[in-house]
C-alpha cells in the first residue's frame, strides 16, 4: 500500500511567502502607477500656470484676450477666432473663442509645448489634453467647486483639467497641492468635460459622483466615486 505524502510546513510557508511577495509587488506597482499619474497631473497644471503668468508678465495682457497678438507673436493665425486677437477686456471668455485662442497665444509665444491654432471648437490641433486624452480649458468663470450647482462661485480665471480622471487620482492631486476639499482652496471640483462623453457629476447626482452627497458636503467621494472627474486650478 502506497503512503500518501502531503506538503511539509516548510513547503507551505515558502509558497505563502512567494504569494505574499507577488501580491505585494502587484499592489506596489499599482501604487507607483497612481503616484505617477498624480505627479503628471500636477506637473501639467503647474506648467500651464507658469505659462499663463509668464505670458502676462511679458505682454502685460492675458493669453487669448491679447489685442496685439498677431502683431507681436510670430505665427498667430488671422484666419479664425477674432482674427487671432482678443478683445482686451481683461477676461478670457468664450467670446470669439478666447478660451481656445489662449492656447495658440501661449504656444506660439513659446510658453507651452506643442503648436496650437484656434478654431471654433476645441480639438487636437487647438488645445492640449490631460493624461487621459481630454481637452483642457483656461477661462474666466465661476463654474468650479460648489459653483457647479446652484449659485456660481466668485468668478475668476481658472485652468480646468478636463474630465475622465478617476476620483482616487483627483483627490490625491487636491491633497498634495491644496486642502483636499473639492469646494474650497486653490484646486476645486470641475464639471468641465472637454471632449469626454459625459460631464463629471457632484453629490447631487444619483449615479456615482466625484463628490459626496449634500449631507457630507465638501468631501471627495472616495468610497464609490466616479471614474469621470475633473478639477480646476484657480488663478
Amino acid at each position: 500500500m502506497k503512503r500518501q505524502q502531503g506538503f511539509t510546513l516548510i513547503e507551505i510557508a515558502i509558497v505563502l511567502v512567494i504569494i505574499g511577495l507577488l501580491l505585494g509587488g502587484v499592489l506596489k506597482g499599482q501604487e507607483l502607477i497612481t503616484s505617477a499619474r498624480v505627479r503628471n497631473l500636477i506637473s501639467t497644471q503647474d506648467g500651464i500656470k507658469a505659462a499663463y503668468f509668464g505670458f502676462l508678465d511679458r505682454y502685460r495682457a492675458l493669453p487669448g484676450d491679447y489685442t496685439a497678438a498677431t502683431t507681436n507673436i510670430n505665427g498667430v493665425s488671422t484666419a479664425a477666432c477674432n482674427s487671432g486677437n482678443g478683445n482686451g477686456d481683461g477676461r478670457i471668455t468664450t467670446t470669439n473663442q478666447e478660451n481656445i485662442l489662449a492656447w495658440e497665444h501661449m504656444s506660439k509665444a513659446g510658453f507651452i509645448n506643442g503648436t496650437y491654432t484656434c478654431a471654433a471648437t476645441a480639438g487636437t490641433t487647438t488645445s492640449p489634453t490631460n493624461p487621459y486624452g481630454v481637452y483642457m480649458d483656461v477661462i474666466y468663470d465661476g463654474v468650479y467647486g460648489a459653483g457647479t450647482t446652484g449659485t456660481p462661485a466668485a468668478e475668476r480665471h481658472n485652468i480646468k483639467s478636463g474630465a475622465q480622471i478617476p476620483v482616487e487620482i483627483i483627490v490625491e492631486v487636491d491633497r498634495k497641492v491644496d486642502d483636499g476639499s473639492p469646494n474650497t482652496g486653490g484646486f476645486q471640483f470641475s464639471r468641465y468635460q472637454g471632449n469626454a462623453a459625459a460631464a463629471p457629476t457632484d453629490g447631487s447626482a444619483t449615479t456615482p459622483a466625484c463628490t459626496s452627497a449634500t449631507t457630507n458636503a465638501g468631501l471627495w467621494n472616495t468610497t464609490n466615486g466616479s471614474t469621470n472627474c475633473g478639477g480646476a486650478s484657480l488663478l
